[in-house]
């Protein structure tokens, strides 16, 4: 099983070029079963504009996400892409931010809605209640949104249900952010006793610069891969 996870400078509030970049990384990462975006890869990590226009929420089956679909079913991996959501029901006044499993034949596997937020993201977004699962040729993988990592019952959780490999859609800028992913994310992996794999931004992301380096670790919180600090670009692990 191999998971992949592709870094990029996302467009400010623009879904389509976003979703054509990370359609080319799913080709371009042909081989990998998973492939994982960054946090709000869709919109950019751009909460004003995602609070001003409801028109940047992604629907489960919103036309704008077909070339995902596609790619997905060209070379036969799932992919985890992450943006603003209307909630489960309809009329709620704030979107969630949520990631979509799209699956090998193009059809969304699941949904997961963070559950924890960050400081300012609780003034834009609901927070999600239920964890996140999928199963993929028989590995039973759990979903993550950054700032939830940072809780490790959610990892516990994902454990106890079995799961064998934890996928963190994130993001970690320059300076503090660094030392953060490197501590958090094998600190996950060791004390769940799970692969872990993190994507994050890479260049301008909001008010943060993304500070790359998107990577695997292995159950005992070793890196197995990890990717440039600077430059858009996949890396991937065989997760066993």
């Amino acid at each position: 099983m191999i998971v992949s996870a592709g870094q990029f400078s996302a467009v400010p509030g623009d879904v389509g070029a976003n979703v054509r970049t990370m359609a080319g990384l799913v080709r371009a990462a042909a081989g990998a079963r998973v492939v994982v975006f960054a946090e709000l890869a869709l919109t950019g990590y751009e909460p004003e504009l995602i609070a001003a226009d409801p028109g940047l929420w992604v629907t489960a089956d919103d036309p704008r996400l077909d070339p995902v679909r596609e790619a997905c079913r060209a070379v036969g991996a799932a992919a985890v892409v992450n943006g603003p959501a209307p909630g489960r029901e309809p009329g709620g006044r704030l979107p969630y931010l949520t990631s979509y499993v799209i699956g090998p034949d193009g059809a969304t596997l699941t949904r997961y809605d963070k559950q924890h937020l960050y400081q300012a993201e609780r003034e834009v977004f609901a927070a999600g209640a239920v964890d996140g699962r999928f199963t993929l040729d028989g590995c039973r993988f759990a979903l993550a949104t950054c700032f939830d990592s940072h809780f490790p019952e959610l990892a516990e959780r994902a454990a106890a249900d079995g799961c064998g490999v934890y996928l963190a859609s994130s993001l970690y800028g320059t300076g503090d952010g660094v030392r953060e992913r490197a501590t958090v994310y094998p600190d996950v992996a060791r004390r769940s006793g799970l692969h872990v794999v993190l994507a994050n931004h890479v260049g301008a992301a909001g008010p943060w610069t993304g500070c790359g380096r998107s990577a695997v670790w292995g159950p005992d919180g070793g890196v197995l891969a990890e990717a440039d600090p600077v430059e858009p670009g996949l890396v991937r692990a065989d997760v066993g």
